[in-house]
């Protein structure tokens, strides 16, 4: 009967630490998220200034991530994407041409969706893409509600877009 208590109570506590875990991992990752979704909105809003200051924010949170605390699959995706990610928002930094900063957004997105991918996330990420930017080439973005809100090209075609996934791998 002993045993038995302590088993329940080693579960529980695995229980637990699994839970604190993963609560870390969100938390390392959050602040670089939330600043990514503020440079998304300010494109949106054609914003290059307020895009720029979010880049800059963005970079912070880059290099406070504590990769120790990453999950092993966050980890992997982290070493991959970390150069871009630290270059890509140092370029809308620097830029305070809204057109430079579409293009820089672009990679950065690219860099997002691989972490996303990866990453415990609190609430759904849906996965948007704009066949008409770059040419036709088009470009993905990430945003955390379903309704487009197209960042290459603002309010000019504020909805032009659509859903081509939906990321919802939180824990």
């Amino acid at each position: 009967m002993v045993i038995t208590v302590l088993l329940s109570y080693t579960s529980g506590f695995a229980k637990v630490n699994l839970a604190n875990e993963s609560a870390q991992n969100v938390s390392q990752l959050t602040a670089l998220f939330d600043n990514y979704f503020s440079i998304k909105d300010a494109l949106v809003s054609s914003d290059a200034s307020m895009a720029a200051s979010k880049a800059a924010s963005m970079v912070v949170s880059i290099k406070a991530v504590d990769m120790g605390k990453l999950s092993s699959e966050e980890h992997n995706a982290w070493m991959k994407v970390t150069n871009d990610l630290t270059n890509s928002a140092g370029t809308i930094t620097k830029s305070k041409n809204v057109s430079q900063q579409r293009q820089a957004f672009a990679l950065l997105s690219k860099s997002m969706y691989e972490l996303a991918k990866e990453s415990n996330q609190a609430v759904p990420v849906f996965y948007q893409h704009c066949s008409m930017f770059n040419n036709g080439k088009g470009a993905n973005w990430l945003s955390k509600e379903s309704a487009i809100k197209n960042p290459y090209y603002g309010n000019k075609m504020l909805t032009c877009g659509s859903v081509t996934e939906t990321i919802n791998n939180g824990k």
